[in-house]
């Protein structure tokens, strides 16, 4: 085999696994998985992996294994948004409670944005130390009287900014027991039109030209 057969197919190869790993996945239910999200080895960018339950839909895999459902996927701004825990209203528990609430790993490609506002639930009077807005007038107050969840508690508010960890959603027994989080709420607007979800948000990734 001459050397510019072997020149031709090293391209040829080359070529091919750049593209290969440039495509968007299969459809996962009725929700596209656009590029670079990937629910297998074969498509996508492994760095960026979610999960696809052929059940439920597309699902967010948390540091601590707990899967959360993608309800929404903007790929233009490299965002999605998972829905919140499950919270029990007689205990006022997060379904999440258990591992400490939403964690990423500190090295992960996603993060979670500045537009969620958090919401947290069935607090012990320690919470009171921290820069948390847990006045009579927080807006966690209307989530309790809408929702009938908690009612009664002691609870706080607080837009996830750089100064909180945007890498995990902390509850824990001695603290939060609950919390749920809303994306991009606008001031003065009634419960009824809040988003609830984490919204979630990716480093593109680096391009190879």
């Amino acid at each position: 085999m001459s050397s510019f057969i072997i020149l031709l197919l090293s391209l040829s190869f080359i070529i091919f696994a750049n593209s290969s790993t440039s495509i968007g996945c299969p459809k996962c239910g009725q929700m596209s998985v656009p590029y670079p999200l990937s629910t297998n080895d074969n498509c996508g960018n492994p760095k960026y992996k979610i999960y696809c339950n052929e059940t439920t839909g597309l699902e967010f895999v948390s540091a601590d294994g707990i899967n959360y459902k993608i309800i929404n996927i903007d790929p233009k701004a490299n965002k999605l948004v998972i829905r919140p825990p499950f919270i029990e209203k007689d205990t006022c528990q997060s379904s999440d409670l258990h591992v400490g609430g939403f964690k990423i790993e500190d090295n992960s490609v996603f993060n979670i944005s500045s537009r969620n506002t958090i919401l947290l639930l069935h607090c012990s009077e320690n919470i009171l130390l921290s820069p948390l807005n847990c006045s009579s007038s927080s807006i966690c107050r209307q989530f309790e009287e809408k929702q009938g969840a908690c009612a009664g508690s002691l609870c706080c508010s607080y837009l996830k900014d750089a100064s909180i960890t945007n890498h995990r959603i902390r509850v824990r027994v001695e603290g939060c027991t609950a919390y749920t989080s809303m994306v991009n709420i606008q001031p003065g607007s009634s419960v009824d039109t809040w988003n609830f979800g984490i919204e979630l948000q990716w480093l593109p990734p680096i391009s190879r030209n």
